[in-house]
């Protein structure tokens, strides 16, 4: 059977008889649920150029001549706007995803562009603070990508939003390897040329997907669906076939047509779940055509209830209001403010959707943003010093990008494994995500302390650790966002969490780590430093009092956290997702009584049409009297 209307001639035969229309079929499935996840995954995959700072930040050190603590603030004003996107959570608010994702591949082409004009030379060298601007609004395209793709898809998946977070934030979590094995295959062992990578592709990436990310109709799916376990595996193995070349290339010197071949091969396992998408389009599809093919008969109980008349109208007899009404007028508008300000402070019970500011001023939100900063902090400075902490520990060039792109795939890991794990033992056990969030705090404290004392070789254990925590913190602590504070105003609240991030990477990564290495490495030139020389510290005092202090605060992070999961242990005991099968119920019932009303209308104007063929006579027996307008009223009862 073949739709009408399609512009393509012919069709497939399925298996079971059922033909395909290729153009119709091709329709569905881009503008299905699946593709439009799909997309994201691909949009996410280029979206993660900010965890790859440390691969070129020696260039723009060297070429500009920046000490430490300026690469710091360079690398905290990236953090700034790499995690806070209120702007892009408020604009997401009004308008829909494609706006701000077209807005994101503006601000990413701009701001990496004259980064990497600066550093190549072909611009004058900007001054510290235009180099911030510029890389802040670069950063900050992540935020648009993120509110534009994922926080759709979390509205689109409200049952699966644990298993969605973490696979999109996982393929955020391997972008920093994915760009690495492209710019290795397209640019060689350029490390400026990176930069130029990251203006053009990301920005080419979300262009091309934009119109396939929308809000779509929720649709009721009981236990996970597979499809989301088809990704999961196929994201899996392109995160271990990145592993495997990040040995290789840490082994073997590898040439440039063997890097062509290793990114033929990660292009082909990330456009695999393509393969995904379209057989579960197909399933859908079959799915229809056998209930268009064999209707079920609607049965609906209507009950007609009695309604009161509504109470008379009456006129004022006073055509101007009254000094009792001015009052009265003005009072109200005080009882407002009163009544918003109270308002703000007696949120809805926890699931309900709560407005912007009462999730703000909540204490449970407070807490959160306090373990954030503590927790993603310390490890967003591991990460982001990672190429000076093995610099200055001895490690070779080349065992610094192996460190890079091992946290990257650990930060995958961690990424889905929080987002699966915590959703089938929330789902299974009731056990709550803020506990899980609470024991990922705890062991990122041993990759912290592996750097402050600076174990032979440990830093490829600690920097394992490091990008698994840093990954597991975000699922959980969006996921844990939508529960408590709803859905309705996720973009705004999503972006306010991620704020909390370069809040302490401020603290913990430029007063703490960027000032303290700089005071080693004046020791180590006896106070006196060459003009427009970087500043270079060797050895293990280099970083071990800032991570000793990073690991206390970090532990901190933890017992906050702890408030959290004793505030929530009721809410997590129950069902936290009935809300949102209430809603659907809801909504199928609505659809089901429009389309009874509308039958009924139809059978009515039916009714109509056969009275109006009728002959006078025939009207006038059933009690029928045509007036002269042409309206039909019908006088008396008949059986």
């Amino acid at each position: 059977m073949v739709f009408a209307g399609g512009s393509c001639s012919g069709g497939a035969a399925a298996a079971d008889g059922i033909k395909l229309d290729p153009c119709r079929f091709a329709m569905q499935v881009v503008r299905g649920r699946w593709f439009m996840f799909f997309s994201s995954f691909l949009i996410m995959a280029a979206a993660g150029a900010t965890y790859i700072f440390s691969i070129y930040s020696k260039d723009i050190k060297s070429s500009l001549g920046y000490d430490q603590s300026t690469l710091n603030t360079l690398s905290f004003f990236k953090d700034l706007g790499s995690n806070v996107g209120i702007l892009s959570g408020l604009i997401n608010e009004v308008t829909p995803p494609w706006v701000v994702l077209s807005m994101g591949a503006a601000m990413n082409l701009f701001g990496y562009l004259m980064i990497y004009l600066a550093i190549t030379a072909r611009t004058a060298p900007p001054h510290v603070w235009l180099m911030c601007v510029y890389i802040c609004i670069g950063a900050n395209s992540q935020t648009f990508a993120n509110t534009g793709a994922l926080v759709t898809c979390v509205k689109n998946f409200p049952e699966s939003r644990g298993i969605v977070l973490g696979l999109l934030k996982g393929f955020v979590g391997l972008s920093g390897a994915i760009i690495t094995q492209l710019y290795l295959a397209i640019y060689g062992d350029d490390s400026k040329s990176l930069v130029l990578l990251i203006a053009w592709l990301p920005a080419a990436v979300s262009i091309v997907f934009v119109y396939t990310i929308r809000i779509m109709k929720v649709v009721p799916q009981g236990k996970t669906p597979k499809p989301f376990y088809w990704f999961l595996y196929i994201s899996i193995a392109l995160a271990l076939y990145l592993l495997v070349m990040i040995v290789v290339e840490k082994t073997a010197t590898i040439t440039h047509s063997e890097s062509s071949i290793s990114l033929t091969v990660v292009l082909l396992l990330l456009f695999l779940p393509l393969a995904v998408v379209i057989n579960e389009e197909l399933k859908i599809f079959k799915q229809k055509k056998h209930e268009l093919q064999n209707p079920q008969p609607l049965v609906i109980a209507v009950e007609k209830t009695s309604q009161p008349p509504p109470p008379p109208i009456t006129e004022s007899k006073h055509g101007s209001p009254t000094t009792a009404t001015i009052t009265t007028t003005t009072t109200k508008s005080n009882n407002a403010v009163v009544a918003f300000v109270a308002d703000m402070f007696r949120p809805p019970n926890r699931g309900e959707d709560y407005s912007i500011l009462q999730a703000l001023v909540s204490i449970d939100m407070i807490i959160l943003f306090f373990t954030t900063i503590c927790g993603v902090g310390g490890t967003l400075t591991a990460i982001d010093n990672m190429g000076q902490i093995g610099e200055s520990l001895g490690y070779p060039k080349r065992s610094i990008s192996t460190f890079v792109s091992l946290i990257s795939i650990w930060n995958y890991a961690g990424r889905v494994t929080a987002g699966f794990a915590s959703e089938i033992f929330l789902t299974k056990y009731k056990f709550p995500r803020p506990l899980m969030l609470t024991a990922i705090l705890l062991l990122s404290c041993v990759g912290h302390l592996l750097i402050a004392f600076g174990v032979t070789n440990s830093l490829y254990f600690a920097s394992v650790v490091i990008g698994f925590c840093f990954g597991a913190q975000w699922p959980l602590l969006f996921a844990i966002i939508s529960e408590i504070f709803g859905l309705k105003y996720y973009s705004t609240l999503y972006n306010f969490g991620g704020a909390a991030s370069p809040v302490g990477s401020y603290i913990l990564n430029v007063k703490v780590a960027g000032h303290l290495y700089d005071r080693e490495a004046l020791k180590q030139v006896n106070g006196v430093r060459r003009p427009g020389t970087d500043l270079t510290c060797i050895g293990v005092e280099c970083f071990k009092l800032s991570f000793i202090i990073i690991t206390a605060v970090t532990v901190l992070g933890a017992l906050v956290s702890l408030l959290l999961v004793y505030r929530t242990k009721d809410f997590y005991k129950g069902d936290i997702y009935a809300k949102f099968r209430e809603q659907m119920a809801t909504a199928d019932d609505e659809m089901a009584m429009e389309s009874f009303v509308s039958e009924d209308k139809d059978a009515e104007e039916d009714l109509k049409k056969k009275k109006t063929s009728t002959t006078t006579t025939d009207k006038e027996e059933m009690g029928v009297v045509i007036n002269g307008d042409g309206k039909q009223k019908l006088e008396k009862d008949f059986t």
